[in-house]
Order: structure tokens, then sequence, then C-alpha cells
């Protein structure tokens, strides 16, 4: 297997065991970069000759014995929404089209510290803020399924590069399902964890946003779910930053026992029509957990229909002015394009906000409650696999708006394939503080579902 084929965990363990050299992994990854991003576009920044000087640092260590990181010597790439100390960092918008940071973002700085080695950013729409990945900076990125086809948004570039073989890890960052779909619409594994878990201090959407900070979670995305749970540990917890993150307990997958689990699964939320296949994959993915010995049934939220238009109503309620204020302060003059439909949104008065946190608030009460009798909620990240740049419809994100309101952790991982040979992705969903829980159930679904599949790009 070739390596740009294994689990960034692997490649740790083969590095930290000097089964391979940090060096050779580092060339590889980089040599399959240049062989697809062409088709892609995903990856805007490369370091190539510093990832190649930090890779020999890292096999000289290896050499002498020195403790190392959990991902040492590991090739990965970062969303161009992190902000990355000697890279420029665009966060996809003109007016940081030549901005390189002094300071690393939180997640940043402790995969560094872990012993990653950046190879280079990864595209993003304009402050992560639209479902297709596309920006004035960069352009667009690619599908490697099918070049015609997006790989959503807004972690898209994440998504494509990974599903290619370019990058080993990545983080997206998750305001909408911006990890989940291009997770989806790409065949990897991502994982948006608990609201209060990851910080966010350096991200383009920060905890300085305001009353809707909640909405948006930085996560890991990989072609294993192996790395999802490596990566979830590294990065959790406070920095002295974030008030909004909290010290809480990170379970271990492993300690999970699946066939003990009690599970939901819906396939229809009654907003957008799934396909065919997309029915199909849910129900069997619920399949092969009632097979294992989990007890499963088939039961919706009730309040999973009216998800899209709570989102929607908080996320502009005050007209799009923290958007405005992103812009200002990145020192951009206009919005692009497709941000563009944002310039209409009305703020609604201060009474209609209040009820709109108090249905919020309900919203989440009511979903605990459905979820008494469940650990786990299955359900599609999105209607159908990608869809083509030009579909004037775009990409469906009803499915994954419902837990960037409620805060819970939801994983994602590939257990079909559409007609078309396109991924279709299952959405796992967890009571809060359960990663550990979504983790283990996104495993044995990769385990007996096949996960990832490489492309023939």
């Amino acid at each position: 297997m070739e390596l740009t084929s294994f689990s960034a965990t692997t490649l740790a363990r083969f590095i930290r065991t000097n089964l391979v050299s940090s060096v050779a992994v580092v060339d590889a990854h980089l040599a399959r970069l240049e062989a697809v991003n062409p088709k892609l576009n995903a990856v805007v920044q490369v370091r190539a000759e510093a990832a190649r000087q930090q890779a020999r640092a890292a096999d000289a260590a290896i050499s002498r014995g020195a403790s190392v990181g959990p991902l040492h010597g590991v090739p990965i790439t970062l969303k161009d929404s992190l902000d990355t100390a000697g890279m420029v960092s665009t966060w996809g918008t003109m007016g940081r089209a030549d901005f390189t940071p002094e300071h690393d973002a939180t997640v940043v700085a402790r995969l560094r510290a872990a012993g990653a080695i950046v190879l280079g950013k990864t595209n993003t729409p304009e402050f992560t803020l639209a479902g297709i990945t596309n920006n004035e900076v960069y352009g667009r990125t690619n599908n490697p399924y099918d070049v015609e086809r997006s790989p959503a948004g807004s972690s898209g570039g994440a998504g494509a590069i990974l599903a290619a073989g370019g990058s080993a890890l990545d983080l997206g960052s998750d305001t909408g399902g911006s990890i989940r779909m291009p997770s989806h619409y790409c065949g990897i594994a991502g994982l948006k964890p608990t609201s209060g878990r990851v910080p966010r201090t350096g991200h383009a959407i920060s905890f300085a946003v305001g009353a809707l900070d909640a909405f948006t979670q930085i996560g890991p995305m990989a072609r294993q779910v192996e790395d999802l749970s490596l990566t979830l540990a590294i990065i959790a917890g406070p920095d002295g930053h974030d008030p909004a993150v909290v010290p809480a307990p990170l379970g271990d997958p492993q300690d999970v026992s699946v066939r003990e689990l009690r599970v939901a699964f819906y396939t229809d939320n009654g907003i957008t029509s799934p396909s065919p296949a997309t029915v199909s994959t849910v129900q069997t993915a619920a399949s092969v957990l009632a097979d294992h010995g989990a007890t499963v049934a088939e039961e919706r939220p009730q309040g999973v229909s009216d998800a899209e238009r709570l989102w929607r109503s908080l996320y502009l309620a005050d007209g799009g002015a923290w958007i405005r204020q992103l812009i200002h302060a990145a020192g951009t003059e206009r919005l692009s394009s497709a941000l563009e439909w944002m310039q209409e949104a009305r703020p609604i008065s201060l009474t209609e906000f209040t009820q709109e946190l108090s249905r919020w608030n309900v919203y989440r009460s009511e979903m605990l409650a459905f979820m008494e009798p469940y650990d786990v909620l299955l359900c599609p990240v999105s209607a159908t696999p990608a869809t083509r740049h030009d579909d004037p419809d775009g990409p469906d994100f009803t499915y994954t708006f419902v837990h960037n309101l409620t805060g819970w952790p939801s994983a994602v991982v590939r257990c079909g394939t559409s007609a078309e040979g396109l991924p279709i992705g299952v959405q796992i969903v967890a009571r809060p503080w359960r990663e550990d829980v979504a983790l283990a159930v996104a495993q044995y679904l990769e385990t007996n579902l096949g996960g990832w599949q490489r492309p023939a790009l």
C-alpha cells in the first residue's frame, strides 16, 4: 500500500519505530499533492522545502532517541481559515490576500507541538461562510471523484486533498455543516466536536463573533476514523482565551461497547427528500449495527423539520452585521459574489431575537428528551451525494444545521457509493461530550462498510 493511503496514526507509528522516515512520508505526500492539486485546486499555499527540512529534523530526533509527540513527522494540511504563523492565511478574503500572521491559532500550535509537519493551507470560501469552496483569492476547488462536482464547503479544500491522498490530516471548521458536508462529498471521515470542546482562538469565526459563537466548532478531518480520535485528544481543552471551552473529560472510543448501544435512525428530515441511494446507505448502516447486537429503532426527532428555519433565522438575526464586522476587520472592501445574498438580510427586532433564542433552548431541550432512550442517532449528512458545480440548488445542508443548534458531537464516515461512483457518508450523532460514542460507531461502520476509497484521479 502507498504511503499516501495509510492513516496519520499508522504513519506516526511507522516513523516512531523507524519503519519509514519522515522524509519519505513527506516526499510521498508532496509528490501526490503535486500530481493531483492542479486538477483540484485544493491546496492554496505549499511550503515544500520547509516541510522537508522539518522532516529531516524529525528523523534526527528519532535517531538520537528524543521524546516525540503523537504526530511526530506526519505531514498535514490546514484549512486557510486558521491562522498559521509564517504562512499566508487569507481566510478566503481579498483583504487578507497577503496577510501572514505572527501567531498560530491554538489548534495549529497544538498540532505542531505534537510533531505534525504543515505542508500547506487548504482552500475555503470567504470567512468559511458558503457551502461551496470558492473565493476571489484562489478560485474554485473541485471534487476528486468528479472534478465537475463540488467538494462542498467550507472545508472543501481539506476534504478534497485528503480524499486524493495529498495530506494525511487536516482541520475543518463547522458552523452549519462545514466539516460534515465535505467529509460526505469527498468520502472521508470527519468530526464536529461538542460545542465547548475545542478552542476557536485564531480562527476566522472565533469566540468573539457574539451570541451565535456556539454554532462554530473546529474538528479533525482524515481518511480514517482512528485519526479523528488521535487528533481530538491533541486539540481539545481550554487555552486560556476561548471562554466557551471547558475541561470536560474526553472518553476513549475503544472503551465503548457498540453492541450495547441504543440507536435511533431516520432517512428523511421532512425538508429535503433523500436520494434512494442515501436512504439505502443509512438503512444499511443501521442494519450493520443491529446485526452486531445494538438496539436499533427508526424514529425521527420531531423538531428536526424546523431546524433549518431556526438556524437561518438566528444566523442572520442582526441582518448580517456580525459578518460585515468580519469583513471590515479583514480590510476587505466588498463581499464576494458567493456572499452577496447576505446583503439582502434584514435584522429582526430585539423582541423577535429574544423569542428565537428561547426557541433555540426549547429545541435543544426537546432534543435532549428525544435522546433519553438512545445513545446514538444515525441520519443522512445530505439528501444527495456531491452536486455538480452548476447545480442551481447547490449542496443541501438541511441535515447538518440540526447539530449546530444542539451543539452535539457529530461524526461522518463513508458507508456507501452512488450509481455514479460518488461517496455517501452517514452522520453519527451522540449526546453532548460523548465524542467517544460517535467515534466508536464510526469506527465500526468504517470497518464493516469500507470507509474511504481512493478516487481514480
